[in-house]
């Protein structure tokens, strides 16, 4: 059993506050949370999030390290090949 006037207060229907419209309700210490973003305006979790490609980063990794999903590695060829004999 906890011990008397040592815990806070616990509130099982804490509401969640975003732009000021309850998205949800939790348990927690307080009783009103304000977030400024959460999984429903998130543009990750939306679908509208858009790649950046700043001075062709994205272009550059392609070029140096090509699609794994094609070719293979051939260092981990060479060492399949040398473990076999």
């Amino acid at each position: 059993m906890a011990k008397p006037d040592i815990h806070p207060t616990w509130y099982p229907e804490s509401e969640v506050m975003c732009n000021g419209e309850v998205v949800m309700k939790v348990g927690s210490t307080r009783p009103e949370i304000n977030v400024e973003v959460w999984s429903g305006n998130h543009p990750f979790y939306t679908g509208t999030q858009k790649m950046i490609d700043t001075e062709g980063r994205i272009d550059r990794f392609q070029k140096r390290y090509g699609n794994f999903s094609k070719g293979g590695n051939k260092k981990s060829e060479k060492k399949s090949d040398a473990s076999k004999k």
